[in-house]
């Protein structure tokens, strides 16, 4: 057992030392989740606060942190950063989350870490919220398939009141667990319970819906629908 732990944390120090580039893979049931270069599955812990790890001793452990040199060898692209621990290591962040390995991972793809003890997760790469430039109502956001997203006037505060035909019309956007709500407008976002107990977003407390009848992305076809469904300007106070 010693000279397992002790090879694979061999293993990760050197692939953390390496990877100056943090990559996606495409997992089937898990989507778009981050790796570093040598293609072993990277995680997120939601005890951590934004930008500050909380584990250490045996977490850290069975957790390696993602670490990095210096701050010019962070991935290209937006979201991540930087988080000193600390020993005083920098360990590189998406969306101010900490990314870590999990120990009992063996090789690149395996994913044995996800939901373990319901605080870790894989760490997905696409956001939850996108924005949607130039449209015909602007600037809007949208959800992580870049479709344009909709409030319902009728709802009263985080409740949905769009059930039955009307959730047809307009779908809700779901997630399975909070972890999903990181990336830029995460300060904006929070859940709401459904009838079915399926987890609603919602933007500025209010839960969020796509149109079924726009087709394509940049679409803004529900806004003003029943003069109830508006599209989500990129400004919070908009809303």
């Amino acid at each position: 057992m010693m000279k397992h732990f002790l090879s694979f944390a061999l293993m990760t120090s050197v692939l953390a030392s390496a990877s100056s580039l943090v990559e996606y893979r495409d997992d089937a049931k898990l989507g778009r989740i981050l790796t570093d270069a040598s293609g072993m599955t990277l995680y997120i812990f939601t005890k951590d606060t934004e930008n500050t790890s909380n584990c250490y001793d045996q977490c850290a452990i069975n957790w390696p942190p993602l670490t990095v040199k210096g701050t010019k060898d962070l991935p290209e692209g937006p979201g991540y950063g930087t988080t000193t621990r600390k020993d005083g290591s920098l360990q590189v962040t998406y969306n101010g989350w900490p990314l870590y390995y999990w120990i009992k991972d063996q090789k690149a793809g395996d994913t044995t870490g996800q939901a373990v003890g319901k605080v870790w997760w894989v760490a997905n790469q696409q956001p939850l919220i996108t924005v949607q430039k130039d449209t015909a109502q602007g600037n809007v956001l949208a959800g992580p398939n870049n479709m344009t997203l909709y409030i319902f006037s009728k709802d009263e505060g985080t409740t949905s009141n769009c059930y039955d035909q009307c959730a047809i019309n307009w779908p809700p956007l779901l997630v399975s667990d909070a972890t999903q709500l990181m990336g830029t407008f995460k300060g904006r976002l929070g859940l709401t319970t459904r009838k079915d107990g399926a987890l609603q977003v919602t933007i500025d407390g209010k839960p969020v819906y796509y149109w079924i009848k726009d087709q394509k992305v940049g679409d803004t076809t529900g806004h003003g629908v029943g003069n109830v469904w508006w599209v989500i300007p990129d400004t919070a106070t908009a809303l």
